[in-house]
């Protein structure tokens, strides 16, 4: 079992296990639950009424925050002739074809974050699918990382999009911001993100469609949110 540290000991002492807290009461919190000496992270979680074995029950997409994360992404782009032009001057950080998809394959090269792709060179990056698949790093048109207009992903990136995917158990994360944030941008941030996820609700769920929803910073605590605080 996982000794706790004192400092976490003393963050979830500030939190009441079964309260569900408002989300200005709740981002009040989590900031004061830091316990790194770093600028954390502040994510949510959300715990979804979906299947995942169901294919019209599986969600992936992206979100542009309106006050972005406050992390910059290293951007790489794989493109031609003027998508190519304006993804540079969007401010992509490395912008190429064939030759950085070869740099990829043979030099093991890894140093971005995202990669952006318009679909005329899916067919060879798909080659290398098994290497940047289990990084999580292979474009997909549902987060809007396969375009024909890898410029605009480019400054949605920048503006800080944030792409989700639930996973087996229906949960979906995504960073809202840092807690050097001041409340008000992280409680538009946290609002936006759940209610865009909310508002993609399959058609085939029936019912409740979220269960839970919680917020914590890097290694702090969880903060339950009320679920009436958001659209239905």
């Amino acid at each position: 079992m996982r000794k706790l540290g004192k400092k976490y000991v003393e963050a979830s002492n500030k939190v009441e296990k079964n309260k569900a807290y408002g989300v200005e009461e709740a981002v009040k919190l989590v900031k004061e639950t830091s316990i790194t000496k770093f600028d954390s992270s502040v994510e949510v979680a959300m715990n979804l009424n979906i299947d995942t074995k169901k294919s019209d029950q599986q969600l992936r997409g992206s979100i542009v925050l309106p006050n972005g994360t406050g992390k910059s992404k290293k951007i790489l782009v794989l493109a031609k002739g003027a998508a190519a032009a304006e993804a540079k001057e969007a401010g992509a950080d490395f912008v190429g074809d064939t030759d950085l998809i070869d740099k990829i394959a043979n030099e093991n090269w890894f140093d971005y974050d995202t990669i952006v792709a318009t679909p005329e060179m899916m067919p060879a990056l798909g080659k290398i699918g098994k290497v940047l698949g289990p990084k999580g790093l292979m474009p997909n048109p549902k987060t809007g990382t396969v375009t024909t207009t890898p410029a605009k992903t480019v400054t949605d990136i920048k503006k800080g999009m944030v792409e989700y995917r639930a996973d087996s158990l229906g949960n979906v994360h995504g960073i809202i911001g840092k807690v050097s944030f001041d409340e008000k941008a992280l409680s538009e941030n946290l609002t936006y993100f759940i209610n865009t996820i909310i508002k993609s609700k399959p058609t085939t769920v029936k019912g409740k469609f979220v269960k839970s929803i919680s917020i914590c910073t890097t290694m702090g605590p969880g903060i339950k949110i009320d679920l009436n605080s958001f659209d239905k």
